[in-house]
């Protein structure tokens, strides 16, 4: 199946052969959408869980195979208390509607984190979402929450000290290989693509590990704003690269 944009005239189509298999989303931009319109920077919250949710579909569609979508980040904390309060309300309301909303649509739920600082409330809800899509076979979304890239790699070396400590491993077992399993995504494609709108163009701590040969495309939309137009766009000009993983 082929799915049409078309662009200065002519159409450009996705190639379904050449898909990336595991796409990052860095969802930014939700304040400044609520900001533009006047409205309090929880409507631009909700507005790009809106949108989040309509991407994860689209892209189940055409057949990614992963997502991963950074929804809150080790650094998040450190954002006022009541913006932070309605992010958790938001996450909470969208987990106990898992069923309405994961049903018939194959999505495979994980959550990628460090879960410790989430209330006992979010974890359970998080359990609950994750246990009704476990007989899925569609696509995989991780949901980055207290998620941080450097935490991610600190925890895997935190586990090979471990290991080696214990006389699981040696020293010399500690390599890109092993550390690649430890990973909160090793169960998952490379991650090929990553995405950023806002106008942004930075990580942002966020898959430092996974990003080493993923291909970055950049926008000036604002996270509530984005489409599947967007994304279909988006890997039109990803399917456009030449990707050589530092070959000639």
């Amino acid at each position: 199946m082929l799915f049409n944009r078309k662009k200065n005239a002519h159409e450009e189509k996705i190639d379904p052969h050449n898909l990336p298999r595991h796409i990052g989303v860095i969802m930014d931009g939700n304040g400044r959408w609520a900001k533009k319109r006047h409205l309090p920077r929880s409507a631009g919250h909700r507005a790009g869980a809106d949108t989040f949710e309509k991407i994860v579909k689209y892209c189940d569609k055409i057949g990614i195979k992963a997502i991963t979508a950074y929804a809150f980040s080790t650094e998040n904390w450190n954002r006022p208390k009541e913006e932070v309060d309605n992010l958790m309300n938001l996450l909470y309301e969208y987990l106990l509607q898992a069923e309405e909303k994961f049903a018939g649509k194959n999505i495979i739920l994980r959550v990628i984190g460090d879960r410790s600082a989430l209330s006992d409330k979010i974890n359970k809800a998080i359990d609950h979402a994750i246990e009704i899509t476990n007989g899925n076979t569609g696509i995989v979304l991780n949901m980055a929450l207290n998620y941080g890239g450097r935490d991610e790699i600190v925890r895997a070396a935190r586990i090979a000290a471990a290991d080696a400590l214990n006389g699981k491993i040696g020293i010399s077992d500690i390599n890109e290989d092993y550390l690649d399993r430890h990973m909160y995504t090793a169960d998952n494609p490379p991650v090929d693509l990553i995405i950023r709108p806002s106008g942004e163009k930075r990580l942002s701590n966020f898959l430092l590990w996974q990003a080493a040969y993923a291909e970055f495309w950049y926008s000036d939309i604002n996270w509530p704003d984005f489409s599947e137009k967007d994304m279909e766009q988006a890997i039109i000009d990803y399917q456009k690269r030449s990707r050589r993983f530092g070959k000639i």
